[in-house]
């Protein structure tokens, strides 16, 4: 998991109780405030999920890159090509 997945569930559950706390205390300035930061933490954890996404496909190609090239050595020491 990516650490921007970590910082932003954190930055967004602040701002959730932020904002919470803005509109029990009818402050619009906490609610603001509260609502941004959980928009960051939101965006922070989608980049999170993006990064982590690209690291998994990346592993994916190196792995099946991996495997045909076990397949092409196996084949040339059986004589196959």
């Amino acid at each position: 998991m990516d650490k921007d997945r970590i910082k932003g569930k954190m930055d967004e559950m602040a701002g959730r109780a932020k904002r919470q706390v803005g509109e029990w205390t009818g402050d619009t300035e906490t609610q603001g405030k509260g609502a941004a930061e959980e928009v960051k933490g939101k965006v922070q954890n989608a980049w999170g999920n993006v990064k982590d996404a690209a690291r998994d496909a990346k592993r994916d190609v190196e792995r099946e890159a991996d495997k045909e090239n076990r397949d092409i050595e196996d084949d040339r020491e059986r004589g196959v090509a």
